[in-house]
């Protein structure tokens, strides 16, 4: 157990000294934004590079981590989904976004950094893996819907042009396009560029954990308890079981590979979940459900490392 807590204490001590630089008034809500936007725009994509060139391509886009990873977060989607629309009767925006809650996980804030901590250099591969499963599946699936749902009636190719537009924007994916581009051609960046993608990818984890840590700050959860409470077990429960149960279903499954896709699947939503919850009106909510699954997260993700670990799938130093 002390093991586990060597690993997981330092990443909520970061993200607690991100809150506390708030409470203090060290950093203002904007230095904390311009922090999160070194993180998205620059260090991200980095680490995303840096694991596209120093890894052989066909290690990086495992068939079998995308189908487990990508299919299980579907179908908590999906199945959220449905239940929101059939038994809760919500609006199909409300549905999407409580849907999305708890099948998109935080891989580059804080899935990466604990999965860097627990498996090391694999992690980044991992990283690179399920932003493509976010950021070409759930998350564009889920702004469809939500378009849908507020603008119904409107152009259908409209909102997909829409959607596609800001992907291609995305930094994430433009680094996915430039390490792909670079594994599959051999080029090889010169020394001062890869030093310095290397060095704004070594900053990506700590300065992520600190951006959450100061995102927190002064968010209520008061008033919303029922409706936190199933985003929130959601997210840190089915979300870990779904993907879980797909890889015990595929023949040979790689030890490693179910490691990675657990530890990243008991992290919390993703950090820009309030922003997409206040398209409908729920932005109270989501930064609520964000804060309790953050905090939670905790205990899923020490869980996970204690159930793997005594199951042998991999050592921890």
């Amino acid at each position: 157990m002390l093991d586990i807590l060597a690993i997981t204490t330092p990443i909520f001590l970061l993200i607690g000294l991100g809150y506390l630089a708030m409470m203090l008034r060290l950093f203002s809500k904007e230095q904390v934004q311009g922090v999160g936007i070194f993180v998205m725009y620059c260090a991200l994509p980095a680490l995303v590079i840096q694991a596209l060139t120093q890894n052989p391509l066909e290690e990086v886009f495992n068939p079998q981590y995308l189908l487990a990873y990508g299919l299980g977060s579907l179908l908590v989607f999906l199945g959220t989904l449905a239940v929101m629309l059939k038994l809760q009767h919500k609006p199909l925006a409300a549905g999407a976004i409580q849907a999305l809650g708890m099948s998109a996980s935080n891989s580059g804030f804080i899935g990466y950094p604990i999965a860097a901590m627990v498996l090391g250099s694999p992690a980044a591969v991992f990283l690179a893996l399920n932003m493509l499963v976010e950021n070409l599946l759930i998350i564009p699936l889920a702004l469809i819907l939500i378009e849908m749902g507020n603008q119904a009636g409107n152009d259908l190719g409209k909102m997909l042009h829409q959607t596609a537009s800001r992907l291609v924007r995305n930094p994430i994916l433009i680094g996915l396009m430039i390490g792909v581009m670079l594994a599959v051609t051999g080029l090889t960046l010169p020394s001062p560029l890869a030093k310095t993608i290397d060095m704004l990818a070594n900053a990506a984890g700590p300065a992520a954990l600190f951006v959450i840590g100061g995102t927190l700050y002064g968010i209520q959860v008061s008033g919303m308890a029922t409706e936190v409470a199933q985003i929130v077990t959601g997210k840190l429960v089915l979300h870990p079981l779904a993907v879980f149960s797909i890889f015990l279903l595929l023949p040979e499954t790689d030890p490693l590979l179910l490691s990675g896709a657990l530890l990243f699947a008991c992290s919390p939503m993703i950090s820009i979940y309030p922003l997409l919850g206040q398209r409908c009106g729920m932005q109270a909510i989501s930064a609520a459900s964000l804060m309790v699954a953050t905090l939670s997260s905790f205990l899923s993700i020490s869980l996970a490392i204690w159930l793997i670990s005594h199951n042998g799938l991999f050592a921890i130093s």
